[in-house]
């Protein structure tokens, strides 16, 4: 994922992240080269409106872009680079760190929402991705993050039983997922 100072592009999950998610922190702490893409629903999310205000979030911003997923963010970029397939170098994205993506298929999935494919993770992502997982994430299991991860085409990171990986997980700043994004950036 070799990139130079691209501008990191951060896509929560549903409800949004708030101030204590490492994700929200990591926004914080980069603002001077951090876009944080909003949607009009974050409650109600329906796949393409989320993947068209994606698209717009990215075509707004010049020059690489390494993105910062969470959650359904991850399912969003799977859906957003499938909706782009055939595009040479989608929107400048150069690189991807999908944290604790949602089995779509799974018992508990989020109900409310509509539209995002359950074989969302189905094709390789156009540029270099790590998908990181907890073993006991109640969105999606191990086994659901590695099938994820073979599919994308991206390398998966286990970091133990961390939950969803989220605010309610304790993590604070996540210092060792900010030294896993950077390690990633530079491979």
């Amino acid at each position: 994922m070799t990139n130079q100072n691209p501008t990191l592009v951060f896509l929560a999950g549903i409800g949004n992240s708030g101030p204590e998610h490492w994700q929200r922190q990591w926004f914080e702490r980069e603002a001077d080269r951090a876009v944080w893409v909003e949607h009009s629903s974050w409650d109600e999310p329906v796949a393409a409106t989320w993947v068209k205000e994606l698209d717009e979030a990215l075509a707004a911003v010049p020059g690489p872009k390494a993105v910062v997923a969470h959650s359904l963010g991850c399912t969003l970029l799977a859906e957003w680079a499938r909706a782009r397939a055939g595009s040479p170098a989608p929107a400048d994205v150069t690189a991807a760190f999908l944290v604790a993506a949602p089995d779509v298929a799974g018992e508990n999935f989020p109900t409310q929402a509509e539209g995002f494919a359950t074989d969302a993770y189905a094709l390789p992502l156009p540029f270099p991705s790590v998908v990181v997982a907890s073993e006991d994430d109640p969105y999606g299991s191990l086994e659901h993050a590695e099938n994820a991860a073979r599919q994308l085409g991206a390398r998966l990171h286990n970091v133990g039983g961390l939950g969803h990986i989220n605010a309610s997980s304790g993590l604070g700043e996540w210092s060792e997922g900010w030294q896993l994004f950077q390690d990633a950036l530079k491979a």
